[in-house]
């Protein structure tokens, strides 16, 4: 099969070429539970930069060259032998974790802290691929409104979004305020189940006009735009107390503090993207009871209850199509910020 390959690190993403497009052998089906899946649409993550950059070597047990794509849907091609309730040819969207289900976290349906698990596009082969082997527990059929090529990114992207915004809907009342820090790939699918799932206000902050204008479109109620006086405007906007909850999708640079400034005492503030350091006094912790909750993509159940959402038209994603071949150029176009939405590649 054709596949775009990692065959090495490019700590300061500077190459123009980060995978290479190649013939690879098809995966095959070695335990009773495995599945072949032909793949309709992979998704391009920030996360597959940092992969890139080689953030996660010391956090995987990858080994190089290997093929990356966690967020993956697409048809069902071959079975293992104890594989019941799907059948060749199902449209199927995959949970990016592969567990044996058999360990407790498995069994209260906490897939993200397995004892057992593979994740595929991580530590193991992914879908930058015209085919990916995952586990049948990992597999949701998918509605015939709904194409794997339109829906992939909701394994991760939207999966991750949904988990964080679900978080805070449960405890955000009618007159609140909730805010979204980068309302770009993940964060414009997270306006969209904060307005689906509570009657808080919603404010969008980012630094893109049309990251932005896609909030906007689907339904935040302030739009800031990040350009210096961000904390100042959402402390304006929430009479001088901060939001009861922030939702923060970029977790670098100057937006950790700001996210914390924009929290309201006794609120709660989201962490979903990463590459910074938080830090903060004790004191500060005390005297705030501000709550800091960390945000690992999400369970089985829960991506299919995003699945209902899209099902439903309550959830739209915003893609960019590329074919398989062009997946450097997906990439590029990802680190130079010129997707807006979510990547999709398509073999």
């Amino acid at each position: 099969m054709k596949a775009a390959v990692l065959h090495e690190f490019d700590e300061k993403l500077e190459r123009a070429q980060f995978v290479v497009y190649e013939d690879v052998p098809d995966p095959r089906i070695e335990g009773p539970n495995d599945v072949i899946v032909r793949i309709g649409g992979a998704g391009v993550c920030r996360t597959d930069l940092h992969i890139i950059e080689g953030l996660w070597r010391n956090n995987s047990d990858v080994q190089l060259p290997y093929i990356m794509g966690h967020e993956n849907a697409g048809w069902i091609e071959e079975l293992g032998p104890a594989v019941t309730g799907f059948k060749i040819g199902d449209a199927v969207i995959c949970h990016p974790l592969v567990t044996s289900g058999h360990c407790l976290a498995c069994r209260r349906g906490n897939d993200m802290h397995a004892e057992e698990s593979s994740f595929p596009g991580v530590n193991v082969n992914g879908g930058y691929a015209e085919y990916l082997k995952t586990g049948a527990r990992s597999l949701i059929k998918l509605p015939k409104t709904l194409a794997p090529k339109d829906v992939a990114p909701y394994t991760d992207a939207g999966l991750t979004a949904y988990r964080a915004c679900k978080k805070a809907a449960a405890h955000l009342l009618p007159g609140q305020h909730v805010v979204v820090i980068g309302v770009g790939g993940l964060g414009h699918i997270g306006v969209q189940v904060l307005r689906a799932m509570c009657a808080a206000r919603v404010i969008a902050v980012d630094r893109s006009d049309e990251a932005l204008e896609l909030a906007e479109k689907y339904g935040a109620d302030f739009m800031v735009k990040a350009s210096g006086d961000q904390v100042e405007r959402i402390l304006a906007i929430t009479g001088g107390h901060g939001a009861e909850a922030v939702v923060d999708f970029v977790g670098e640079g100057s937006a950790i503090a700001e996210g914390l400034a924009m929290t309201r005492n006794d609120g709660a503030y989201y962490i979903v993207g990463y590459g910074g350091k938080l830090e903060i006094p004790t004191i500060d912790m005390i005297t705030s009871e501000k709550r800091i909750i960390g945000n690992l993509v999400g369970t089985y159940p829960e991506l299919v209850e995003l699945m209902a959402l899209a099902d439903q038209g309550r959830v739209h994603l915003s893609t960019a199509e590329y074919r398989l071949a062009d997946a450097n150029q997906a990439l590029l176009d990802l680190h130079h910020g010129k997707i807006h939405g979510r990547a999709v590649l398509i073999p």
